[in-house]
């Protein structure tokens, strides 16, 4: 019997299907799935969306170039998702091959051929498209040193690839201007860590989840954002109803609340004063629920300056001064310099020295803070009653207030109970936000107070967004301010230690990491950065205020170049378009949410000339020698001194001024050392498109056909960068190790991962440093652990510094308003976000005809009743504006997401539904995070 492609494929199917439910399956349907899978080649990897991790199991079938994935399904041996998949992780193979697919490099040319940046796309090879990166990185660095070099980076980067970006970047071009998308998503998590507990990622694990009485979701739709981990809360939940407790509180109802036995809407930024509310519930009413034995043995408290603005714009700003900005922006953006203290925060802000009508005149973001005494930290509490807290955070006018006011009682008395388990669990909701930082350590404040932290089913657990936004992104280091294992690119000594490693001269590295993503759009408008290149994300389509950005890149003296797999708003921004393998032609790892690394090998070729990115950030190392990049540099944009001419050391230690950074960073003798071997067992039978090269005979950046670095560059990389974090609380496994399992959780110590960080029973880390004391736990980061001391109004300047090591911290932090809140002129809350369907900018999924056809497009979700109060009706399009710009989209008065009268919901991954022209790009100003989540805007019938 002869079967086509789509016959085999439908058949097989059809058995699974039966087989699953135990229905018997005809004899010939049988024979033909099973010949249809004879030749079918099933391999583990990572699935290529949110930051859950779940395991998958590929297919592939055909040989070389033909090769291509035509099966996915979950993992059954995977830890994380225990052989489940949500609806996006099933399309894992079909994101790879959409119509559109970019397959060559792409450059803007005039009707000559040559580079014009009003030009239009035309395909060029590997060799012009880096002829023209170099000039144009070259002119850049003569313009203003490393800083004129940037790169949009990502959360999406496997391990290597980030790695390969940061060595470049920070040990080539000595720029530190390399931030990823992942600064939207979690640098406020990150903070939250560093100022709490001296050390970044959560000490918990999803195991919690089995062993909790309680999930509270704070502002996070765990239901279609990480719906494999809301399926084990709903298992867990359905497996002892009457005790097990869900909470949702959220700006707007959607599916987590459905599961919910307590639901609570709040006002858009009022979550801290939510947390506060809970800890005064502990500290006035229920002082007995202290465990005071844990607080003087493990914590301290903590204050910090309160007039912090709000990470926008500063009146010095170039491009502030030369009047880029409208009268409408500047009505938000002043508030940057200088805020009247509202009635609503005024209580709030008293204990701090300001109140009602106080002109509040703010220095900037600050991670400074100082040691307070817990009667500080009581006072700081006082002002959040019951019956201020709720009429400050009713989000639903509609809603009683004594029902609301019941709702919070019952939320703190459930993290109150004693012996009952709980575990808070949040993202975007508390990370997008202007106090974001803040939020994150008053989460930890309720559950250091009661002993609920760091403990089997008990703790304060910040979830990701993205697939590697902790394992690259964050432990790899390839945000500004960072180095690989938590060391910072300001420490001389973590700077020392990082230059001995990468074999490059001390002073190489470049101590001022202050290049954020959000400040790199906005040196690019400034004239400061004149290249930068868009690495697996999307930054023109992603971020607020987009119109400003979109329009410096396209319009002033700049060269941008965007590396993806899709032509997304990025890449039609852009000068150069190269086109990139994408996660599974390609070697690669991802890092969880719960600190999970996990390994893949590449399953297939890369289509068309695709290249991974891997690969062009070695290519683009052979273009720049000793002699190109290791001279003097003045000081330039956010570094105010002298950056070193090393060349003298460089040459002492044996390269000439002709040594390329290829050479020095990735093709030196430790890189060669790893072997390609195809008796080695996990490199058998698979292609290595970096290592040999492979069956396309794709001609590379130097006019020949690529025949192969001659060794496992994936492999390097991996382990020169895990050498940073072993033995130093970031212990990886080696690399062979993770291709045999299924993901492990650093710190992987003597074969063994770690579920419970900071536990002595359960961290090895920890049990070392509590031999002597016999404390059950120790909170042992060095990050910020010596502090002077003060009062809740500031620092003591005349006291000593005290080390604090192994405690972590308690923050008085205070409810303040967002920079823009309704007003009559625009008088409706805007939140933006996901849906279950789509991923961040729907470059990917947009392209599933599957996932395409169950949401085409991003809608305007708006209550019925205000809907009509609006003139608007179901299904009809409208104007959303707010000071910034506006957009269409089509009124859902009946769908998923239902928020109350006063906001409405619309997700950004429709590019026509351009939603980020309309948001503020204020950040958290400790995190510079942006909060994506809340802006002012006027909603009309179009």
């Amino acid at each position: 019997m002869s079967l086509s492609r789509r016959e085999f494929l439908k058949s097989s199917a059809a058995a699974s299907a039966a087989a699953a439910i135990g229905m018997n399956v005809p004899a010939e349907l049988e024979a033909s799935a099973l010949k249809a899978e004879s030749n079918w080649r099933w391999d583990k990897a990572a699935c290529r969306f949110c930051g859950t991790g779940c395991g998958i199991m590929m297919a592939t079938s055909g040989e070389g170039v033909d090769r291509k994935i035509v099966a996915v399904k979950g993992d059954p041996a995977a830890p994380v998702n225990r052989g489940l998949n949500c609806i996006k992780g099933y399309f894992n193979a079909k994101i790879m091959y959409g119509a559109d697919r970019l397959k060559q490099p792409l450059l803007r040319v005039d009707k000559d051929g040559k580079f014009n940046k009003h030009g239009k796309f035309a395909p060029v090879s590997w060799k012009r498209a880096f002829d023209e990166m170099e000039v144009h990185a070259k002119k850049a660095l003569k313009h203003g040193g490393p800083e004129s070099v940037a790169v949009f980076a990502s959360g999406q980067y496997t391990v290597m690839e980030g790695y390969a970006a940061q060595k470049m970047m920070k040990g080539g071009f000595r720029s530190n201007a390399i931030d990823p998308n992942a600064r939207h998503c979690m640098a406020s998590a990150v903070v939250g860590f560093y100022q709490t507990f001296g050390i970044d990622e959560p000490s918990g694990c999803y195991d919690d989840i089995e062993l909790t009485d309680t999930v509270v979701s704070w502002g996070s739709n765990m239901a279609e954002m990480h719906p494999i981990l809301w399926s084990r809360v709903t298992d867990r939940k359905l497996s002892d109803p009457d005790r097990v407790k869900v909470v949702s509180i959220q700006t707007y109802t959607h599916r987590t609340s459905d599961l919910a036995d307590i639901e609570i809407i709040f006002t858009p930024n009022t979550d801290t004063a939510l947390w506060n509310y809970i800890a005064r519930e502990i500290v006035y009413e229920n002082p007995e629920a202290i465990e005071w034995e844990f607080i003087r043995k493990h914590i301290i408290f903590a204050a910090g300056p309160v007039n912090l603005g709000y990470g926008l714009r500063n009146s010095n700003d170039k491009s502030i001064k030369e009047g880029k900005y409208t009268d409408l922006e500047m009505q938000t953006i002043s508030k940057e310099m200088s805020k009247v203290v509202s009635a609503e925060e005024g209580p709030a802000l008293e204990p701090f020295g300001y109140k009602e009508g106080d002109t509040m005149v703010n220095n900037g973001g600050t991670l400074g803070h100082w040691e307070i005494s817990f009667e500080e930290y009581k006072r700081s509490l006082e002002p959040y009653t019951l019956s201020y807290t709720a009429k400050l955070c009713k989000g639903d006018p509609d809603e009683p207030m004594k029902d609301f006011k019941k709702k919070l009682r019952a939320l703190a008395k459930l993290y109150i109970e004693k012996g009952r388990k709980v575990v808070s669990f949040w993202t975007m909701g508390m990370n997008q936000h202007t106090r974001g930082t803040w939020d994150n350590t008053l989460a930890y404040n309720v559950h250091f107070l009661l002993n609920k932290q760091a403990k089997p089913g008990s703790g304060a657990f910040s979830l990701t967004g993205q697939p590697s936004a902790c394992g690259t992104a964050r432990e790899v280091g390839t945000f500004t301010h960072r180095l690989p294992a938590d060391m910072m690119v300001n420490n001389s000594k973590h700077r020392a230690i990082v230059e001995e490693k990468w074999k490059v001269p001390a002073g190489t590295l470049n101590g001022v990491g202050t290049q954020d993503i959000m400040q790199i759009h906005r040196d690019i408008e400034d004239g400061l950065v004149k290249f930068a290149w868009v690495n697996v994300c999307n930054p023109y389509q992603d971020s607020a205020s987009a119109t400003h950005w979109i329009k410096a890149a396209r319009e002033m003296d700049n060269f941008i170049v965007t590396s993806d797999g899709y032509p997304g708003i990025s890449a039609k921004v852009s000068d150069l378009i190269l086109p990139s393998a994408m996660i599974y032609e390609k070697w690669g790892a991802y890092g969880n949410a719960e600190r999970r690394t996990q390994h893949w090998r590449q399953q297939v070729i890369p289509v068309g000339d695709a290249m991974s990115d891997t690969w062009q950030w070695m290519e683009f190392a052979k273009r720049f020698s000793v002699d190109d990049l290791w001279g003097a540099y003045a000081p330039s944009g956010p570094r105010k001194t002298m950056l070193a001419d090393v060349r003298a050391e460089a040459r002492d230690m044996g390269y000439s001024g002709d040594t390329t950074m290829f050479d020095i960073l990735f093709n030196n003798k430790d890189a060669r050392s790893y072997k390609l071997d195809q008796d080695d067992p996990i490199q058998r039978g698979y292609d290595n498109s970096e290592g040999y090269g492979d069956a396309r005979n794709v001609v590379g950046s130097d006019g020949k056909v690529f025949k192969g670095y001659g060794f496992h560059v994936h492999k390097y990389l991996f382990e020169e960068y895990a050498a940073f974090g072993r033995g130093h609380g970031h212990d990886l496994a080696p690399f062979d190790v993770y291709h045999k399992v299924r993901g492990l959780k650093w710190p992987v110590v003597d074969g063994k991962e770690t579920q419970w960080r900071f536990n002595a029973k359960y961290d090895p880390y920890a049990a070392a440093q509590t031999m002597k004391s016999g404390n059950p736990f120790a909170f042992y980061g060095t990050i910020a652990k010596a502090l002077q001391s003060g009062t809740l109004e500031g620092k003591d300047n005349d006291s000593k510094k005290m080390p604090l090591t192994n405690k972590a911290k308690i923050f008085a932090r205070p409810y303040m308003d967002a920079p823009e809140i309704p007003d009559k002129e625009y008088d409706t809350w805007l939140s933006t976000g996901r849906v279950l369907e789509h991923w961040h900018s729907g470059t990917m999924t947009m392209r599933v005809p599957e996932l395409y056809r169950a949401v085409p497009e991003a809608l305007c979700y708006i209550h019925p009743q205000y809907a009509k109060e609006k003139g608007l009706k179901q299904g009809e399009l409208c104007w959303v504006e707010s000071r910034r710009g506006k957009v269409k989209a089509r009124v859902e008065t009946r769908g998923r997401n239902r928020p109350a009268r006063g906001l409405v919901f619309v997700p950004w991954f429709d590019e026509n539904v351009f939603i980020n022209k309309v948001c503020l790009d204020a950040t958290c100003p400790m995190s510079k995070q942006t909060d994506f989540k809340k802006c002012a805007v006027k909603v009309y019938s179009a």
